[in-house]
């Protein structure tokens, strides 16, 4: 993965500012370099991301519960025996992930459960890293790079979301580097690396594929066709040495058996948890509001919790969450300028979009997944310096007013959305303020 970012660092960005096209080179970040305020940043980070990395390992030394750390590690091992990735276990599969992350994890296993959580969480920081990085740049174009703002602001924002990545041992900042990483590869016109790293990110876990609608819509054919053909390699290529063809193919088809399913009770695998308040997806959300679900149902015995304010029917549901789905897309699609006349600022807008939309339009869409809002709180920071965030401003605040409820009363608040309205404001927001600029551009061309 190192050489990967390496690549990223010497290739050039071709950004269009003002209707010109400027080469600007993506600097690697290299501490002695920064000015001073970034340098101390840099050392609050490395102290930060120490303590996020070693209270998992302490966990592991003591006996406590390691979370998903002890699943990719018993993933890893059966994968290393020759058993089955998926088979059932209380009515579901222990492990949901696509098959290439079960073949990543069967290395780290090597090095044993504590090994595979240093591993795991060196990685973790790495992404964390470059995801900071990566929204800075992409926020503020040269100048991002060193504007100790767009770390600061946007990753404190965030920071609960990056701990619990940290702590129930998710990826969710690694398919965040990987997919900020791909957007500035877009900007480079690199389509065969954009695609490659969101192939990347879908097969460790799935719903970035869904990036590739967009890659078609932009007409990034290239991209698209690189994405595709990656996902297959990594998909069935890269696990027949170990795992042999036919195998491999049948690792895609119980795992698509498994997960990509929708019913009254549950979205693929997650029966416990597909409609509670741990799920901010708007399928989730919306089930958990319309219909009479049990919005804390769990595998113990308790008692149910309902917050619906309709009792709808599954059907009916399903159609104003299609209705919701397709109203987002074609405001995103509305708010799009025209490829001739992008701008590194208004690129900027549109991948914060379509990172919000992921996170909303998936059927699962956990906590940890709103380090996703990074890249968003950075576009919005870059705005407020820039004097061009009157209207999202206001956006935004009510956004973080919602998600502040969050840490307040986390499952009261929960229970109602409020991570995924929060969300659906920073879309409407941002989506206001991208058409804005493009009647603006529209103005200044017929002047």
């Amino acid at each position: 993965m190192g050489n990967l970012w390496l690549r990223l660092d010497r290739f050039q960005a071709n950004a269009r500012l003002n209707g010109k096209i400027l080469k600007t080179r993506i600097p690697f970040p290299r501490p002695l370099a920064y000015p001073l305020a970034l340098r101390a940043l840099l050392f609050v980070f490395l102290v930060t991301a120490a303590v996020f990395s070693v209270l998992p390992f302490l966990r592991y030394l003591r006996g406590g519960t390691t979370f998903d750390y002890k699943l990719w590690y018993d993933t890893g091992q059966h994968l290393l025996a020759g058993h089955e990735i998926y088979f059932f276990r209380s009515g579901k599969y222990d492990f949901m992930y696509p098959p290439p992350c079960a073949l990543f994890l069967a290395i780290a296993s090597l090095l044993g459960q504590g090994g595979l959580i240093l591993l795991l969480v060196a990685i973790n920081t790495a992404a964390w890293f470059y995801s900071a990085r990566f929204s800075a740049m992409l926020a503020g174009v040269d100048i991002g790079a060193k504007n100790v703002w767009l770390y600061l602001v946007p990753n404190l924002l965030v920071i609960v979301y990056v701990w619990s990545s940290y702590h129930l041992g998710q990826p969710s900042l690694v398919l965040l580097a990987l997919m900020l990483g791909a957007f500035i590869a877009l900007r480079a016109r690199r389509e065969i690396l954009a695609g490659g790293l969101i192939a990347g990110a879908a097969a460790i876990k799935a719903f970035p594929i869904l990036a590739l609608i967009y890659l078609l819509y932009r007409r990034y054919w290239t991209a698209a066709a690189s994405l595709v053909a990656i996902l297959v390699f990594l998909v069935l290529v890269l696990p027949a040495p170990s795992r042999g063809f036919g195998r491999a193919w049948r690792d895609v088809e119980k795992w698509s058996a498994g997960m990509l399913k929708y019913s009254e009770t549950s979205v693929g695998q997650r029966p416990m948890r597909s409609y509670t308040w741990k799920n901010q997806s708007l399928v989730s959300v919306s089930n958990r509001l319309l219909r009479h679900v049990d919005a804390d149902a769990a595998s113990a015995p308790h008692t149910p919790i309902y917050v619906n304010v309709a009792e709808l029917k599954f059907p009916t549901v399903n159609m104003i969450v299609v209705s919701v789905a397709l109203a987002l897309g074609v405001l995103f699609i509305a708010a799009m300028p025209r490829r001739g006349v992008r701008t590194a600022e208004s690129d900027a807008i549109e991948f914060s979009l379509l990172l919000l939309l992921l996170l909303m339009v998936t059927p699962l869409s956990f906590g940890y997944f709103y380090s996703w809002l990074m890249l968003p709180f950075a576009v919005i920071t870059q705005r407020v310096f820039d004097g061009k965030a009157f209207t999202i401003l206001w956006w935004s605040l009510a956004a973080l007013a919602l998600l502040a409820l969050g840490l307040i009363q986390p499952r009261g608040a929960q229970f109602y959305g409020n991570t995924l309205f929060a969300t659906l404001l920073l879309f409407v927001g941002l989506s206001i303020d991208l058409l804005r600029w493009k009647h603006r551009g529209k103005n200044q061309a017929g002047a």
